[in-house]
């Protein structure tokens, strides 16, 4: 299938096989929904993810991984995006700590253990980002060295405590049940669009 590049009309020298692109749309919108936790975030992530793509097409390189330059283009936007709210976050009128009170939630009920999608969410997102490229989307670590722009070894360091970081919140619940006392509320905050 020969089509116009990301939607452009087409031109002579314009003219490239979208499918690979189409392609990865699958594997974008998976990862995107492990960092985001959120279906409509994710798809606004791989929305500005292939748009980025499209603007920047003569950046990629003809016979390069097109899978790893579209997921290092996602890994730059989730970054940006994150810095973004944090500065905002910073520079917001409301002080989390004035209102702490409001925003504890009710104590859950302990015997429900907390889903790996929120345990995944509770991972730095240094950490979340390198676990879910190496077992979510089956990545090496080279790939993944590349993608997020740091050497091998800390590819590998942060996988390991990812793994294990993510082992100690999945058994959170069980060790919470057994000492009650030792369960501190927790207070989720959700950002609305």
């Amino acid at each position: 299938m020969v089509s116009s590049s990301c939607g452009r009309p087409p031109s002579r020298k314009s003219l490239v096989n979208t499918q690979p692109i189409v392609e990865q749309i699958p594997a974008l919108r998976r990862y995107a929904r492990a960092l985001t936790g959120d279906a409509w975030a994710a798809d606004d992530l791989v929305q500005d993810t292939l748009e980025r793509a499209c603007s920047k097409w003569r950046l990629w390189v003809a016979g390069s991984d097109l899978r790893a330059w579209l997921f290092t283009v996602m890994h730059n936007l989730f970054a940006n995006q994150v810095r973004r709210a944090t500065r905002q976050a910073q520079s917001g009128s409301v002080n989390i700590d004035e209102v702490a009170h409001e925003l504890v939630a009710p104590v859950a009920d302990l015997g429900i253990a907390m889903d790996l999608q929120r345990c995944l969410l509770r991972l730095p997102m240094d950490q979340r980002e390198v676990l879910l490229l190496v077992s979510l989307e089956d990545m090496s670590y080279a790939e993944v060295a590349k993608i997020t722009g740091v050497p091998i070894g800390t590819v590998m360091s942060r996988l390991s405590r990812a793994r294990g970081r993510l082992q100690a919140l999945l058994d959170e619940p069980v060790r919470s049940a057994a000492s009650p006392a030792s369960v501190a509320p927790v207070s989720t905050l959700r950002r609305l669009k």
